[in-house]
């Protein structure tokens, strides 16, 4: 017997759910000065990311801090040293998904850099007293929350049809038309 054959119940419940998710890459660029005017850049590395997420407005804040080193000559190439910088960031990362019934006051968010912060180009400026560098860096973000889903309640309760003789969609099962393609994992 199929459930459109039997009259239908609806019950609505609560329920903690993914109600909002948001991925965002950027490229930032950040300028150190050395104590010393650099000859030549050596290497140049981030260290010690931290990072919290924090629910803005429309969408998530990641708000973090990260350590730049720059190895670098000066004096005509004949000696090296390492400048340190402490930078401070925000990044808004808005929500491409947000489930508009769910209940603000039990909001969660948090936040995952898939991408962590990377020196990609580091060159010495114009003006040859500093270090002009170019990070990467990506995260995506999740708020949980609860909401209200809609189910569909068999008279009898559960025990009364133990999955026995109910039939869900098509009859033969015919299901190959379907472009598995279209399915979104993540939405």
């Amino acid at each position: 017997m199929a459930i459109a054959d039997k009259q239908l119940q609806c019950r609505e419940i609560i329920t903690k759910a993914v109600c909002g998710k948001g991925r965002k890459f950027s490229t930032v660029t950040h300028t150190v000065t050395p104590p010393h005017h650099p000859t030549s850049i050596l290497g140049a590395w981030i260290i010690n990311h931290q990072y919290e997420a924090v629910r803005s407005g429309d969408g998530i804040e990641v708000i973090g801090t990260y350590d730049i080193n720059i190895w670098y000559s000066y004096n005509k190439n004949s000696e090296t040293d390492v400048a340190k910088e402490t930078l401070s960031y925000v990044e808004h990362v808005p929500l491409s998904y947000l489930d508009p019934k769910h209940r603000s006051s039990t909001e969660e968010v948090t936040a995952e850099a898939t991408q962590e912060p990377n020196c990609v180009e580091a060159s010495i400026s114009a003006s040859g007293s500093s270090v002009v560098i170019r990070v990467e860096r990506e995260f995506v973000v999740e708020m949980v929350a609860e909401t209200k889903v809609c189910v569909a309640v068999c008279q009898g309760g559960c025990d009364d049809h133990d999955g026995k003789g109910l039939e869900y969609g098509d009859e033969d099962g015919d299901y190959e038309d379907l472009d598995p393609d279209l399915l979104d994992e993540e939405l």
